[in-house]
């Protein structure tokens, strides 16, 4: 890979509570290049959403980034003051969230919010032109039309597609996707998801996917990070990590995706639950899920690379024993995992 547009170091961002300090980012660390699709993968609460926002460093009090570094084209975003980090959001940088009626407002024009955009970085003289051109980019019919409807005039499919211009408006060089299709049909989804490809593709953007979806990792990536109770336990080429995962969690996602070449029957489920993220365990975060935890998964596993680009957290994966070969410690777990 070329030099990353996106380089994450590090990053750690907590939130200070009544109930104690809840780490939601520890220690995270990735890259993203030019024309590359990331994928950030996980169950809901594995931090991929606060990762997002603490890349931009959009973290409302009373949490807080704690350390780290977050590097967009060779400039650490963590250490600009707010004016320069407003210049670089929607500019260098664009976001587009997972629910479009939340992320337009009901009583403005799609054209006047749009131009809002525009007007926010000095490039109001064009504005028209530009939004017009971005909204047929997007495959919007008749987008001078488009421009001056409301957001509840639209399908959801059209309204993400409307989000998805405006993440792309100002030609960013990254573009963090947030669930983009989450409230979206599969249909709708499919072709959202085959825009945003080409998109990335056409422009070169460096494109962060955060979603829960593996089918929309297959589809959509060239890596996949894969999160759990706040850092990253896995990181490969998609295909790699589909043919030959490194991690027990990791497992255990795929083979809860339905497979048409599998008779029906009850999908396996991950037993248990993710641990309190204001008490974290000193050791393997996954272990009390695992069917191969072991003795030594009482301390805290490292993230290694075990194959060219390809790192886990897992003692037994780095041993360099096969997870299908190896032996389950805990049998009432296996058939999950």
């Amino acid at each position: 890979m070329t030099q990353p547009v996106l380089k994450v170091s590090g990053l750690t961002t907590r939130f200070r509570t009544g109930y104690g300090t809840v780490t939601a980012v520890d220690g995270v660390s990735f890259t993203v290049g030019r024309g590359e699709t990331l994928g950030l993968v996980g169950e809901s609460g594995s931090g991929k959403s606060v990762t997002a926002m603490s890349v931009l460093r959009l973290v409302a009090p009373p949490g807080r980034i704690e350390s780290g570094s977050v590097e967009l084209n060779g400039v650490n975003l963590l250490a600009l003051d707010e004016e320069k980090m407003r210049e670089v959001r929607g500019t260098q940088a664009g976001l587009v969230f997972q629910n479009p009626m939340t992320a337009l407002n009901p009583v403005f024009s799609i054209g006047w919010q749009m131009g809002e955009v525009l007007r926010a970085h000095g490039r109001d003289a064009d504005a028209e032109l530009s939004i017009q051109r971005a909204l047929a980019d997007v495959g919007m019919p008749d987008p001078q039309r488009q421009a001056a409807s409301f957001p509840h005039q639209m399908s959801g499919g059209m309204r993400q597609r409307v989000v998805i211009a405006m993440g792309m408006l100002n030609d960013p060089q990254l573009l963090i996707a947030d669930e983009p299709t989450t409230a979206l049909d599969v249909t709708i989804q499919a072709q959202v998801l085959d825009l945003m490809k080409k998109l990335t593709h056409d422009h070169g953007t460096a494109l962060l996917l955060i979603t829960h979806n593996m089918g929309v990792i297959a589809k959509m990536c060239d890596r996949v990070a894969v999160m759990y109770a706040g850092e990253i336990v896995e990181q490969a080429p998609v295909r790699e990590l589909f043919s030959d995962s490194r991690h027990p969690y990791t497992r255990g996602l795929l083979r809860s995706i339905p497979r048409i070449d599998q008779p029906r029957g009850q999908l396996p489920t991950l037993p248990g639950a993710p641990p309190d993220m204001s008490a974290l365990p000193t050791g393997c975060r996954f272990a009390g899920r695992c069917a191969f935890a072991q003795e030594r998964c009482k301390a805290h596993p490292e993230l290694v690379e075990v194959a060219p680009g390809h790192l886990t957290r897992c003692w037994v994966a780095q041993d360099g024993v096969s997870l299908a070969d190896a032996p389950a410690t805990n049998p009432e777990l296996a058939d999950a995992l």
